[in-house]
């Protein structure tokens, strides 16, 4: 057995010894795909907890430490901790109650244990979540990269290099991403309905995918910003206002 499983069957046996512990669910390579787990793998779960419970589980995590030490930990959000244990586990956790569970967008969760009167259907909890925009469309994202690129060029000659960036090397290679997704949908990938950019290196070769061009760095935005035009030129009908506005920055 992997060691992230084995320490969920760890806590999982420590929580069932708590009146107050309803289930506990692996997410992640934790979860349904578990056999994504790897040397590289971090260890995301849920506890769900009884009504009154959640603050006492996120403000003490004396109930992670039952199966091994924990040498770092820090509260990230209400609901839950990141935790480094001492063998080198890393853990990232959140706390709800059952109702709480099921409003939560979730996707590929499993269940570890569960008490034998927890209500069904805990690791179906919530829909997936949906896109940022309802414009999920090639022409939304086609224009919103092309203006990511025109932005970000203009914060570039404004000397405003780490928002240039992120505009260009970030946001617009987003955009480029869900043009994979809606024109390529049958990419051998498990896609992360969370994180869109996961794994993206497993479904698209350098050739259908030049991220080492797209995302040189800091220092090359304005060839990022090129080769990204360049892309998005090759393979989509580019209004040719913006792409003029585009490459008149680029030379600029």
């Amino acid at each position: 057995m992997h060691p992230m499983l084995r320490r969920l069957d760890d806590l999982a046996a420590h929580l069932a010894t708590r009146p107050d512990a309803v289930a506990l669910l692996g997410l992640g390579s934790a979860g349904a795909e578990h056999d994504r787990l790897d040397a590289h793998s971090d260890l995301d779960f849920f506890v769900v907890v009884a009504d009154g419970a959640v603050a006492r589980y996120v403000d003490s995590p004396d109930w992670l430490a039952a199966p091994c030490p924990v040498a770092y930990s820090f509260a990230n959000e209400r609901n839950g901790r990141k935790a480094l244990y001492t063998d080198g586990i890393f853990v990232e956790y959140a706390v709800f109650t059952v109702d709480e569970l099921a409003g939560l967008p979730v996707a590929g969760a499993r269940v570890v244990w569960q008490r034998p009167d927890a209500p069904t259907g805990l690791a179906e909890c919530g829909p997936p979540p949906r896109p940022a925009t309802p414009y999920d469309t090639v022409e939304f994202h086609l224009n919103e990269a092309l203006t990511n690129l025109y932005v970000g060029l203009h914060r570039e000659l404004r000397g405003e290099r780490l928002t240039a960036a992120r505009f260009i090397q970030s946001y617009a290679v987003d955009r480029v991403l869900a043009l994979l997704r809606l024109t390529s949908p049958g990419a051998a990938h498990r896609r992360d309905p969370f994180d869109p950019s996961r794994r993206v290196e497993q479904a698209y070769p350098p050739e259908v995918l030049p991220l080492a061009e797209m995302v040189p760095g800091y220092r090359a935005n304005r060839a990022a910003a090129r080769a990204t035009l360049a892309w998005l030129e090759a393979r989509f009908p580019v209004d040719p206002v913006i792409g003029a506005a585009v490459r008149d920055l680029l030379v600029a």
